[in-house]
């Protein structure tokens, strides 16, 4: 097996409603398995990424969102070895049970600190035992469990993976050692059954997207399907990859009931990593294998760029990562060279970098639409091999460099900008008292 497959099995996950209230909910029901009896408190604290991700973010199998509610549904009926669906199957008892605990003043959220390491500490006290659980590093990476006081696990991975790495086989840790050349060799030459994993992505995203154009519920995805004539594919590419995409991030941003397949730790980002390639090889008729090794390229891109950027900050990691990656996906598709990905990489830091993260809410059907149409004029531009000079901006004189300049607009640059995001979220937990 290759290592850049190692790295993109050991990345994706399947994840049901946007990952930081799966995260949530993961941290507080591994706690609260841990204690019997009522419940006496549950102390959630969290870094700024989760704060703000999960702020007004839909609960899957609710219509409820935040932070609150997430902890409070994790302790009521969250089920940990799930993982990242480990709210997947509650009901209507589930639900009234976390509105009590809310109602009972039992839930509490703190902020741990402004920065884009995720860290996650739940704290659950029951009639019987005192739980605590860690997440670190990724959102389904469990560092530590104390019961007691005492650390009885450390080091749990529980993700659903689509595929498991087999025993023996040596997952790189650093992405960064690879160069985009690298990534373009891969996807033209790794055979192709070694990716046929990848399909379980469109599997999951295209569930999602006829999930979110059949409900009543979405809004905006409705619009955009309405300008591509009513269909979700038309033929007429960009408008399909508008209507398909949106489609399948509101339906996730509402907590609508299916999953998604993250990579980087965001169901957003592996739907914008997907979702587009899909419309462009629907309507140029490109053969399934192909699209898979578009995907591949496409994942393996974001992943470089949110190696720097941080798994959660400031800026959108949807639309400026996973939309530099379609992007140089679509390009691929489209038969361009290394040369042209660099242009295109280069054509995206120059216009995207800097688009603020807001957390998970429709707005993230916006900043999609927005890194769709950018990254078409980006192609467009790279095919005739046009893109803005490396002396110019924040693009560098390799692919890799801009890259890397466009994370460190994230981390540590947007710093200030994120603590800023979340002292306005605060006025607004204030302001918006009982309807947030």
């Amino acid at each position: 097996m290759h290592p850049l497959t190692g790295l993109i099995k050991n990345d994706m996950r399947e994840s049901l409603g946007v990952t930081e209230p799966g995260a949530i909910a993961l941290g507080v029901s591994r706690a609260r398995s841990l204690t019997s009896g009522d419940i006496v408190s549950v102390t959630l604290e969290i870094n700024s990424g989760i704060y703000k991700n999960a702020f007004t973010c839909g609960i899957p199998g609710t219509e409820e969102t935040g932070n609150l509610f997430a902890a409070a549904l994790g302790a009521a009926a969250g089920d940990w070895t799930r993982g990242l669906a480990s709210l997947e199957g509650i009901d209507d008892g589930d639900i009234e049970a976390a509105r009590k605990l809310i109602a009972a003043g039992k839930v509490e959220i703190r902020l741990h600190e402004i920065s884009s390491v995720l860290y996650i500490r739940a704290v659950v006290k029951a009639e019987r035992g005192l739980a605590e659980v860690t997440i670190e590093g990724a959102h389904d990476h469990i560092a530590r469990v104390m019961l007691n006081g005492k650390i009885i696990a450390e080091d749990q991975a529980c993700g659903n993976r689509p595929e498991e790495t087999a025993p023996g086989e040596a997952v790189p840790a650093d992405i960064t050692r690879f160069t985009l050349g690298d990534f373009w060799g891969y996807a033209e030459e790794v055979p192709g059954p070694e990716i046929d994993f990848i399909q379980k992505a469109y599997d999951l995203q295209l569930g999602l997207m006829e999930e979110g154009a059949g409900s009543g519920r979405t809004r905006i995805c409705k619009t955009l399907i309405a300008d591509n004539g009513g269909v979700l594919l038309s033929k007429d590419e960009l408008k399909s990859a508008h209507a398909m995409t949106s489609a399948a991030i509101e339906a996730r941003v509402l907590g609508l009931g299916r999953p998604a397949m993250s990579i980087t730790g965001s169901g957003n980002h592996g739907i914008i990593c997907t979702i587009p390639l899909y419309a462009c090889g629907q309507v140029q008729g490109i053969p399934r294998e192909r699209l898979l090794r578009a995907t591949a390229l496409s994942y393996l891109v974001t992943m470089y760029i949110k190696e720097y950027s941080g798994k959660l900050s400031a800026f959108c990691g949807c639309a400026i990562a996973a939309g530099t990656g379609v992007s140089v996906g679509r390009l691929f598709l489209k038969g361009g060279s290394p040369r042209q990905a660099e242009r295109v990489i280069a054509n995206m830091a120059s216009s995207l970098t800097g688009v603020i993260c807001t957390g998970g809410n429709p707005a993230c059907v916006l900043k999609a639409a927005l890194a769709i149409d950018i990254g078409y004029k980006a192609v467009r531009l790279a095919l005739d091999d046009v893109s803005i000079d490396g002396k110019h901006g924040i693009c560098g004189k390799t692919a890799e460099e801009t890259m890397r300049y466009m994370g460190r607009i994230a981390s540590p640059g947007m710093v200030q900008t994120e603590k800023e995001i979340v002292d306005i979220f605060r006025d607004k937990e204030v302001s918006f008292r009982g309807g947030v």
